[in-house]
């Protein structure tokens, strides 16, 4: 089966609002269930107490005995880009490469997605709806000596499969240094009768459940944000408009991720511009002792910063009954307060544009990457109006203009209760399209056609591009 027949297979499914197999409303109830039935206890512990984890007074870090998983490393970070030129930060540091996987299947013609009701010690209500596999390099050879996760059998090679979606990508540059996973969708054509912590769904409805806060994991976010739907001339998009019966915005939507006649940028000046940003800027980061970090304090309860700015690293203890080990120890990064990430979108050409930025984060791996038009993530966005361009207008909009407003979270497994205000903005006509010179426009499907390479759309900006339904919102 050829790229433009997958293309339009995956339309189908996200155009489809129902599945097969269960109902939205029976979705949201199962999760109610699942979160009654399932064991959970997230309790504060200091690292003195902890088991495995201890502070490496060798090199400064706080480890994992065994040398896997991830550590807290101290990072000294100078650029060029932005106001701030140097600083030193805790990070995240995590260089294996994990699974983030979805089994697919055709049910009654349309492909359904093997989604997992996970709870992760981090998620702000407890259970979410995930990949088919989530895991690390460590979880899946179990490094931890507990079970081997549910249905790795269709990523490893061990059962049959076709593969259809294989990316690397980034996470949060600002969380994470240099950290990728393997974003991967595979079609299986044997009947399965699916784990009880296991659902099908659609694509629609995982984007009809993206508009309720915190249902779908960003983990699935980011599988999903690496689908394209190909590409269609003027007459095929006007003849599927007239299909679907969508409403104006939605409309154009669907117009934007499959027309590639009307965009203002050629695909070869949007490569051209963001080379020129990458090599304009440089980035230098340099591994240091923690103890090195003057404006961090580390106490046997954690890491914080002496202004309680940012974020926080916290130890805990955890006890959740239906993972593949059931109690463990680990560091939670832990904000200080809700951020905020929001595409301004604008009718250019007739079809639908997104301002983009190119943006530097500590941890990225090429410097810079596209991000959403306001990323906000730490610090106070209130305090930082006339700072960004387009903060002012974003949080300033009338609600007629709101297309999408959700809170989501980050992924439970690091961050602790993180969640960020998710908003997908129609500016009026009279909006410039005139813009700094880091920020750029590009239609949907020049977006979800550089989703397919690494490293050039940040999480944030995946996260909200999956938000986006083909279909009318009831």
């Amino acid at each position: 089966m050829n790229k433009t027949s997958d293309s339009v297979r995956f339309l189908r499914s996200a155009l489809q609002s129902e599945g097969s197999c269960i109902t939205n409303a029976q979705v949201l109830s199962w999760i109610e269930q699942r979160n009654r039935e399932v064991q959970i206890q997230i309790e504060p512990v200091k690292l003195s107490q902890m088991r495995d984890w201890h502070f490496d007074e060798d090199v400064g870090r706080i480890r994992h005995v065994s040398g896997k998983f991830f550590s807290i490393d101290g990072i000294k970070v100078r650029t060029d880009y932005g106001n701030l030129h140097e600083w030193r930060q805790p990070i995240i540091n995590q260089p294996e490469i994990g699974f983030l996987g979805c089994v697919v299947k055709e049910i009654n013609g349309i492909l359904h997605f093997l989604v997992q009701a996970k709870i992760e010690p981090g998620n702000v209500n407890c259970v979410q709806l995930s990949p088919t596999l989530q895991a690390t390099k460590s979880n899946y050879t179990q490094v931890h000596k507990g079970k081997r996760p549910t249905y790795l059998e269709y990523f490893n090679g061990e059962k049959p499969h076709r593969i259809l979606i294989d990316q690397l990508q980034s996470e949060q540059g600002a969380r994470f240094l240099h950290k990728r996973n393997r974003n991967i969708i595979v079609e299986i054509e044997e009947g399965i009768t699916p784990h009880p912590d296991f659902v099908w769904l659609t694509l629609g409805q995982i984007k009809f459940l993206l508009f309720h806060d915190n249902i779908i994991n960003m983990d699935l976010r980011t599988v999903i944000s690496g689908i394209s739907f190909g590409e269609l001339d003027r007459t095929a998009i006007d003849i599927l408009e007239g299909l679907t019966a969508c409403k104006p915005y939605t409309a154009g939507m669907l117009s934007s991720a499959l027309d590639t006649e009307r965009t203002l940028h050629s695909f070869e000046e949007i490569i051209s511009w963001f080379t020129s940003q990458k090599v304009k800027y440089t980035l230098e980061v340099e591994p240091i002792d923690l103890r090195e970090i003057s404006d961090w304090i580390i106490t046997d309860e954690g890491l914080h910063h002496k202004d309680k700015l940012y974020f926080d690293v916290r130890y805990v203890n955890v006890l959740i009954s239906n993972r593949e080990v059931s109690q463990w120890q680990q560091p939670l990064v832990a904000p200080k307060e809700e951020g905020i990430l929001a595409f301004i979108v604008k009718k250019i050409n007739g079809i639908y544009h997104f301002l983009i930025q190119a943006k530097l984060e500590c941890g990225n791996l090429d410097v810079l990457e596209f991000a959403p038009t306001i990323q906000c993530i730490t610090g106070s966005y209130r305090n930082s109006r006339k700072i960004l361009p387009y903060l002012d207008y974003v949080l300033s909009v009338r609600n007629d203009q709101i297309r999408f407003d959700t809170l989501q979270s980050e992924e439970g497994g690091r961050f602790y209760h993180e969640q960020n205000r998710n908003l997908i903005i129609e500016a009026d006509d009279d909006f410039p399209v005139e813009c700094p010179e880091n920020f750029c426009w590009m239609t949907l499907h020049q977006l979800l056609k550089f989703v397919r390479f690494n490293n050039h759309l940040n999480i944030q900006a995946r996260s909200l591009l999956s938000a986006i339904s083909l279909f009318d919102q009831k």
